[in-house]
């Protein structure tokens, strides 16, 4: 048994949303009390006791966008590199880096960014992973660091054409190892999907390769529309829009996670509502590549499924929170732009995408839901309740005030340190991979 109390308890659950002064009780993986700390203290005396030091208890967060082969690029200068538009981005960074990435390499990347999700409070990582240096067993390297660290994730392998069909096609034969393997885990800490990079780089033939090799119970995960780039691509070979071509070959529907969705109309909009697929928005990214700003507000309105991810930008959701905040007011011109629907996404979205791959509920404190809880060190200095809740998260928080983390009712982060992990030890074993990543890439 595991108590956390002593601090102001957001629980996400619209029935009790607030405690003044809260705790949580978790039995194994399982939330089983939540209420006021006098009372869950009476009721569980023996338990494992956390102190939250009168900060805020909450749900621990979802990205439901990474890449987590990115980890090893930040500060990596490339010999060459100087990219014009966003397709030179790619190719003379990510796809540079991709090719090169052993899966010791994508391994090390993993313990990188799930320990820098864990410091800021993410406990479930959607990742779309990409090496074409090395295919197979990819995913399950990255598997391995996500037990050792304690981390639920769901996986990917980005399916493209754009290093041949020999490579597609291994592509696909990873996706569907890894499906089959995560559907027969009963841990509830793995899922898999169909992962595909973009349709401008995806075949007909490769198409039909990987809806003959998908499981029913999964979707796809695909980026969709990020650049201009891409939806010229689908108009000139095939005469029609991004999402029409995925309506078409089968790839919408309610397991389905479109990244990004910069460039698409409101009858594409229908189509993803109509079909139940979700969204998920990366603000950070979009802007860093230049890539133009999403019709997110439209989309949410619409009602559609709406996720906030990171893109690999950064491991910490708190910031992709502000920016969407930011961006979307000045895009549109708006100072009301925002304020409810970035917190809808995250708080809300993101655990419902989340549930259609995990059966235990995240993003709540509430009985019976998965014992995924974070302790910040955030003492408001003006009144907080139900009401301004995500006021206090926007202005008065960033993911380093993350000071505790437990997944799955065992304590991964207290006080600022990692549990049952020498972080020295792994970050240098990181580093050194870092290096041999990038004297190959660079000779």
């Amino acid at each position: 048994m595991l108590v956390i109390g002593n601090g102001r308890l957001v629980t996400r659950d619209p029935a009790v949303p607030f405690y003044e002064n809260g705790a949580v009780a978790m039995d194994g993986g399982t939330i089983v009390r939540v209420g006021t700390a006098e009372d869950v203290r009476k009721e569980f005396p023996e338990a494992e006791y956390v102190d939250a030091r009168g900060g805020v208890i909450m749900p621990a967060f979802i990205n439901t966008h990474e890449h987590i082969y990115s980890a090893m690029a930040r500060g990596l200068s490339i010999n060459g590199y100087n990219p014009n538009g966003f397709l030179e981005i790619l190719d003379g960074m990510w796809w540079t880096i991709d090719r090169h990435l052993t899966n010791e390499q994508t391994r090390q990347s993993a313990r990188a960014t799930y320990i820098d999700s864990i410091k800021n409070g993410v406990t479930t990582v959607f990742d779309h992973h990409a090496s074409f240096g090395e295919i197979h067993d990819s995913l399950f390297a990255i598997e391995d660091a996500a037990k050792e660290l304690g981390i639920r994730t769901c996986l990917c392998y980005e399916v493209s054409d754009r290093d041949g069909m020999d490579k597609a096609k291994e592509a696909v034969m990873e996706n569907a190892a890894w499906i089959k393997h995560a559907l027969a885990d009963d841990t509830d800490m793995i899922a898999g999907m169909m992962g595909m990079h973009a349709q401008f780089t995806i075949s007909d033939a490769t198409m039909e390769l990987a809806a003959a090799n998908k499981p029913a119970e999964v979707g796809y995960h695909i980026h969709v529309a990020e650049g201009i780039e891409d939806l010229h691509d689908c108009l000139k070979k095939y005469g029609k829009r991004i999402v029409d071509r995925l309506y078409d070959c089968n790839i919408l529907g309610s397991k389905t996670l479109l990244g990004h969705c910069i460039y698409v109309n409101p009858h594409e909009m229908e189509l993803i509502k109509e079909t139940d697929t979700m969204v998920v928005h990366n603000p950070e990214s979009n802007m860093g590549n230049a890539c133009g700003c999403p019709p997110t507000m439209e989309i949410v309105h619409r009602g559609i499924l709406t996720g906030l991810g990171t893109d690999g930008y950064t491991h910490d959701v708190l910031e992709s929170y502000k920016v969407a905040n930011v961006l979307h007011k000045h895009h549109l011109c708006d100072p009301g732009a925002a304020w409810s629907e970035v917190p809808q996404m995250l708080f809300e979205g993101n655990p419902r995408i989340a549930n259609r791959y995990f059966k235990k509920q995240l993003g709540v404190l509430k009985e019976g839901a998965a014992a995924d809880v974070i302790v910040t060190d955030y003492i408001p200095l003006t009144p907080m309740d139900a009401s301004n809740i995500n006021g206090h998260i926007l202005f008065g928080m960033t993911g380093r005030s993350v000071v505790t983390t437990v997944c799955n009712g065992k304590i991964l982060m207290k006080d600022r340190e990692l549990i049952g992990i020498d972080e020295e030890k792994v970050m240098a074993e990181v580093r050194a991979e870092a290096k041999k990543l990038e004297r190959s890439i660079n000779g």
